[in-house]
């Protein structure tokens, strides 16, 4: 059989675009278990959070198909894609597979000064924040100068706090996520009885 023609990643069946502005693409991409998506082409530097607990194998165009590996809520990857990358997911688990797939639109001409907090990965247009907070934890008081989305990588309590003390408090589920576009200090705590995991993806 004639191998299928990729697509462009917003035209994939499973990947459905949340948010899309000047600066990002956010698709929330579901893969039911069994299925697979179609060869798709990521062009543009992203951002992978997982939300889901799943296992997977990847196939890169007229590559062999991994070994499968799991996926949980939190793992990140972040790809530089200088070159776009065609590949399809299969999911090989007894559990749907959930993502929220973050893509630049372009690279900072000029990149930050400063960081928000400790980097734990990061590509030439993103850089990303994880804070894993057991409950009544939370993370130091940050400052981000650049816009970023906040991303719940699993269901919590969440209280934010201002340097003055003022703060909110919301649930939030897996796969929530917030755009800020403005200069921002918070600090971010867990005001629930379970662990939960927030990721920040800023603009360098």
């Amino acid at each position: 059989m004639a191998q299928q023609q990729p697509v462009p990643v917003e035209n994939e069946p499973h990947h459905h675009v949340v948010l899309r502005n000047e600066h990002i693409l956010v698709m929330r991409v579901t893969v039911p278990a069994g299925q697979s998506t179609q060869y798709h082409i990521h062009p543009r530097d992203r951002v992978a959070i997982g939300i889901s607990d799943s296992t997977l194998a990847e196939q890169e165009l007229n590559k062999a198909q991994t070994p499968p590996g799991p996926s949980t809520p939190g793992r990140i990857s972040a790809r530089r894609e200088d070159v776009p990358y065609t590949h399809r997911v299969i999911n090989m688990g007894q559990t749907d597979f959930d993502v929220i797939d973050v893509e630049a639109f372009h690279r900072p001409e000029h990149p930050a000064d400063g960081t928000a907090g400790t980097i734990i990965s990061e590509n030439p247009s993103l850089r990303v924040y994880k804070y894993v907070l057991s409950p009544g934890a939370s993370s130091p008081m940050h400052t981000h100068e650049r816009p970023y989305l906040i991303v719940a990588a699993t269901t919590m309590q969440l209280k934010m706090t201002a340097p003055d003390g003022q703060s909110m408090s919301h649930e939030i589920k897996a796969g929530d996520f917030h755009w800020i576009d403005s200069k921002v200090t918070h600090s971010l705590a867990n005001v629930g009885s379970t662990e939960g995991q927030i990721v920040e993806v800023e603009l360098k």
